[in-house]
């Protein structure tokens, strides 16, 4: 009965990381707040954070194979004959690498910080709260900024922006979607195009940081039956829901503005506050 109670919610909190890890309204926020709501927990030690890091994996996993194609472009014109440096695969995967870097050293720096005190229901509702005004200011703000549409076309400057904004992502509840969309922004990208560049960029930024704490919290080697079965569900149901969640979302941006998204964060993280302000968290 317990590993079935386990697997169960396992299955619950699969679907909420599917349906928020691409959103701009924090995955990492979602999880904190739902499974301190449902109580989730196993037998081993660290075993909430190890499946937080395996479900990531999943919904990352999604994306890979969502834009399969455009991964294997950019591999085929690594070194192009035509075109030159520009519009190479080296270039596109030099700006991952570029906004990758200031997140990467201030998640060194601080993230052991940042779990200790702001991973908690109430912490995070502020964070989706200041988030969601800081989406909605952005937005109305740099609406004239935003042309260009080509991925290819990504400067080094441009993605290094990016990457500066997303160090907010460390805060949990922030978002490390809402927080690479308003550097896109900022930086003179399209909503799609700014979106696009941040699913790629969250190839190796949750791979890396999802293989060095599972291995940082000693890896599956304590884990029981139970707490196996538990991971596999959350990971494959992840999966699932991301494919569909990251397809809808795109096809959404090229109609809508984001604004939504901004006003559930703010719903959200008041139903939050109010209920962490009651005692219930």
């Amino acid at each position: 009965m317990a590993t079935l109670i386990l697997v169960l919610k396992s299955l619950f909190l699969g679907i909420v990381e599917g349906v928020t890890e691409f959103l701009p309204v924090s995955s990492t926020g979602h999880l904190v707040i739902a499974e301190k709501l449902i109580g989730f927990r196993g037998d081993s030690p660290h075993y909430v954070e190890m499946y937080t890091y395996v479900i990531q994996l999943g919904a990352i996993l999604a994306v890979v194979v969502l834009y399969w194609d455009k991964i294997k472009e950019t591999l085929a014109k690594f070194f192009p004959r035509q075109g030159g440096f520009g519009r190479s695969g080296l270039k596109f995967w030099l700006t991952i690498l570029v906004a990758c870097l200031p997140g990467g050293v201030l998640g060194i720096l601080f993230d052991d910080l940042a779990e200790q005190y702001l991973f908690a229901p109430v912490p995070v509702a502020i964070a989706l709260f200041g988030g969601g005004l800081l989406m909605l200011y952005a937005e109305k703000r740099l609406r004239h900024n935003r042309v260009q549409g080509d991925l290819w076309a990504i400067s080094l400057r441009q993605a290094w922006t990016i990457g500066l904004f997303q160090c907010l992502a460390i805060i949990p509840g922030v978002s490390r979607s809402a927080s690479t969309i308003i550097g896109g922004w900022v930086a003179g990208l399209t909503t799609v195009a700014a979106t696009e560049f941040s699913f790629f960029l969250a190839i190796p930024v949750m791979v890396g940081m999802s293989i060095l704490k599972i291995a940082k919290l000693g890896g599956f080697g304590l884990l029981s039956t139970g707490e196996f079965l538990s991971l596999g569900v959350g990971f494959v149901v992840s999966f699932l829901v991301a494919l569909a969640v990251v397809d809808g979302f795109i096809a959404y941006l090229k109609k809508k503005p984001m604004r939504i998204f901004a006003f559930y964060r703010l719903v959200f993280a008041v139903i939050v506050l109010g209920a962490g302000l009651a005692g219930l968290f």
